[in-house]
């Protein structure tokens, strides 16, 4: 490992077991070391989504505990394993390391794949490149990866407020396409500044008899959302379903009709990464925090998390 000297131990949000907010404890534990091809990031900020409750809770993706949950990240690289060359120590980065794989994000220092991070763009702070990894990589593999969205094609973006909903507007706007987003009434104009071109109050709106023929469809909710969704589409669109509660449901519907309905699951990426700082220099991207905790704080953060009706991320702010 080659770097400054870092200390042996870091403070980290751990659990022994599954279960609510009150399995969570600030420990201190030992310091991972990063391996070949690995760089250590002392973490200045790092952001809760709504994976980490339900991981949190039932182990979802990452088993049993004990783990430390937490994905997203920005920081300064403190140390790099052997054969890194993209990096040097004191690089301001972000990313998202191993996803869906155990990363422990919430702590002072974490280790990942150099691959699994990107230059922080200067145009942002460390709490605002934390909220951005996880819900922009999310809706750039799905709108533009994957769904191929250009100037001219019509997206519905559901819980456009969202983590992953006001940045996939933004990622839209920029691709020159014409947004429709779902949301509720106190968040209509904050979608709206955003640059949806329509904001539908899903709490008072069925979204399927005012909406017709988009080309994409994004949905990071379940229940029976994503369903619906198909018959809003045109034939031959995408379905970019990205909760894992409808990951294996079928829609006959979208067979019939050439939808393609795939769920999705981010991966890191840092071309995407890249791509996404590029639109935020540009001026075309912004995330937007919406509550700021402490590391010790966890307790209060996680229960944020799970009320929702924020928009846009919460974060965990370690380095003044």
């Amino acid at each position: 490992m080659r770097g400054v000297p870092v200390p042996e131990t870091m403070r980290a949000v751990t659990q022994s077991v599954l279960g609510g907010t009150e399995v969570l404890e600030l420990a201190d534990v030992p310091r991972p070391e990063p391996h070949y091809g690995e760089v250590l990031v002392r973490v200045h900020a790092a952001s809760l989504n709504p994976v980490d409750p339900a991981a949190r809770e039932l182990g979802l993706y990452i088993g049993a505990p004990p783990f430390t949950l937490g994905w997203d990240v920005s920081g300064t690289v403190a140390a790099i394993g052997e054969g890194v060359t993209r990096f040097r120590v004191g690089d301001a980065v972000f990313g998202m390391p191993r996803f869906p794989h155990r990363a422990g994000a919430h702590a002072e220092f974490v280790t990942g794949p150099a691959r699994h991070f990107a230059a922080k763009p200067q145009a942002l702070s460390h709490v605002e490149a934390a909220a951005m990894p996880l819900t922009g990589l999310t809706a750039w593999q799905a709108l533009i990866d994957r769904a191929g969205l250009s100037a001219g094609q019509t997206v519905l973006i559901h819980a456009a407020a969202g983590g992953i909903g006001h940045l996939a507007v933004q990622i839209a706007k920029a691709a020159g396409a014409t947004v429709i987003g779902t949301a509720s009434a106190p968040n209509r104009d904050f979608v709206l500044g955003l640059g949806a071109d329509e904001v539908i109050d899903y709490r008072s709106e069925d979204f399927t008899a005012t909406v017709k023929d988009v080309d994409v469809a994004l949905s990071t909710l379940g229940g029976d959302v994503a369903e619906r969704s198909v018959s809003v589409l045109k034939d031959g669109g995408v379905l970019c379903q990205c909760h894992y509660s409808t990951r294996d449901r079928a829609f006959p519907e979208a067979v019939r009709r050439g939808i393609d309905t795939r769920f999705m699951l981010v991966e890191p990426d840092p071309v995407g990464l890249g791509a996404l700082a590029d639109l935020v220099e540009a001026g075309r991207l912004r995330p937007h925090v919406a509550k700021v905790f402490a590391l010790e704080e966890f307790a209060a953060a996680h229960a944020a998390m799970e009320a929702g009706g924020f928009p846009g991320k919460i974060v965990f702010t370690l380095v003044e």
